[in-house]
């Protein structure tokens, strides 16, 4: 049986956001996340997602005569693991009561 990958809480909370809202800028999560997430975590911990497979990052035109972004869109795997730490979750708060 493989082990569950480990899914830290800012991870977790990436892939919540994108679950509830679709694609979304960096800063779109950090105005979304009230302050859970920081400007200075943000790129760091997406980096690493997109590594590990969680999400997919694209550039996209920026608007006008912007420079270009990056939107970051979750993965099938990404939401998989995501649902399998909530069921986990669930299921310990379960056994406790």
């Amino acid at each position: 049986m493989h082990e569950l990958p480990r899914l830290s809480s800012l991870a977790t909370l990436i892939l919540e956001l994108l679950s509830e809202h679709g694609p979304m800028y960096g800063l779109e999560m950090v105005d979304a996340s009230r302050g859970r997430l920081k400007r200075g975590s943000i790129y760091v911990t997406l980096a690493r997602m997109v590594d590990k497979g969680y999400v997919k990052s694209k550039e996209v035109e920026g608007e006008g005569q912007g420079p270009p972004r990056t939107v970051y869109r979750s993965t099938g795997y990404g939401m998989r693991l995501l649902s399998a730490w909530q069921l986990a979750g669930k299921a310990l708060l379960e056994s406790r009561a």
